[in-house]
């Protein structure tokens, strides 16, 4: 089975500006796969390209194994497209939009546009221009998923919504998940990737800088370590342990050590086991940490 989406040292040029660099990726079909960057790192660069709306400078993409460039058609058959920016028409009510876009495409079932419609908490009878900013990013989630595409492809798709909506949100995205539909999620938030997606892509500067499993992103973070023992412990047991650093003592006693530890936190508590050991404590980092702490060994290899 072909991959979902396939990149081959995709790269794009705006002149001498950079949009993105020799991209290599593969996502499953099945799979929900977040693409996260800050604002300008290429993400929806990307995305214009999967859908044929620029063209590459060097490389190719693939949806699904037809190239972009060559059958953009056929692509948009298979896929709901939420942009990162929209503009509708005014003068149409929500119901009427969400009509339209469904007539243009066909295959749309009502009953579950209206159930989306009414998952999401949207009145269809106000005109789009009334609409706030969060009611104008339920329209078009409802265009995106009211064909139960073969791959959806969301750029910020949580913007505007209250926590209600999102959770909702996530729920529709779990729903596309378990009837084998790919899911691509591009977003500089780093909590909608850990709540949604099995592996994520980092993109920095235009390039891929990571690629793995959200649980191994966060394994690249640094956790911090509180150790409490009986009596006082030599710092030096603990200095030499790979990944770890920064190891102070916080009390005057020396019965109480805190450690930076990158990587795999056993081999500290394996350590700390061959003392007396009476408490231990380790803040797991989350996924904006990984991102920030990704993002800062960058710029330090680039210096």
């Amino acid at each position: 089975m072909d991959p979902a989406i396939r990149l081959e040292s995709l790269a794009k040029y705006y002149g001498r500006h950079r949009g993105v660099i020799d991209l290599d990726l593969e996502v499953q079909a099945g799979e929900v796969f977040g693409y996260l960057g800050p604002n300008g790192a290429g993400k929806t660069t990307t995305i214009r390209i999967l859908l044929d709306v620029i063209r590459p400078s060097a490389g190719r993409a693939f949806v699904f194994g037809l190239e972009t460039t060559r059958d953009p058609v056929a692509i948009h058959r298979r896929v709901g497209y939420l942009p990162g920016e929209f503009s509708l028409y005014d003068r149409l009510t929500g119901g009427e939009t969400i009509a339209y876009f469904a007539n243009l495409r066909g295959g749309v079932e009502p009953t579950y546009q209206r159930a989306l419609v009414d998952r999401l908490g949207l009145d269809p009878s106000r005109r789009y221009r009334e609409y706030s900013k969060g009611n104008k990013q339920k329209v078009a989630l409802v265009i995106a998923f009211q064909h139960r595409p073969d791959l959806l492809v969301l750029d910020e798709p949580t913007s505007g919504l209250d926590p209600l909506v999102q959770q909702e949100f996530f729920g529709l995205v779990d729903e596309a998940r378990s009837e084998g539909r790919t899911v691509f999620l591009s977003s500089h938030i780093i909590g909608e990737v850990e709540r949604s997606c099995g592996r994520a892509a980092i993109i920095r500067d235009g390039r891929l800088a990571q690629v793995d499993r959200v649980e191994a992103l966060l394994d690249l973070s640094v956790h911090q370590v509180e150790l409490r023992f009986g009596k006082p412990v030599p710092v030096s047991a603990f200095e030499k342990i790979r990944g770890v650093s920064g190891v102070a003592v916080e009390d005057r006693e020396g019965r109480v050590l805190r450690m930076s530890v990158r990587g795999a936190i056993g081999p500290v508590a394996k350590a700390a086991a061959a003392f007396d050991l009476i408490d231990f404590s380790s803040r797991e980092p989350s996924l904006e940490e990984v991102f920030l702490a990704e993002y800062a060994r960058g710029a330090d290899d680039a210096s």
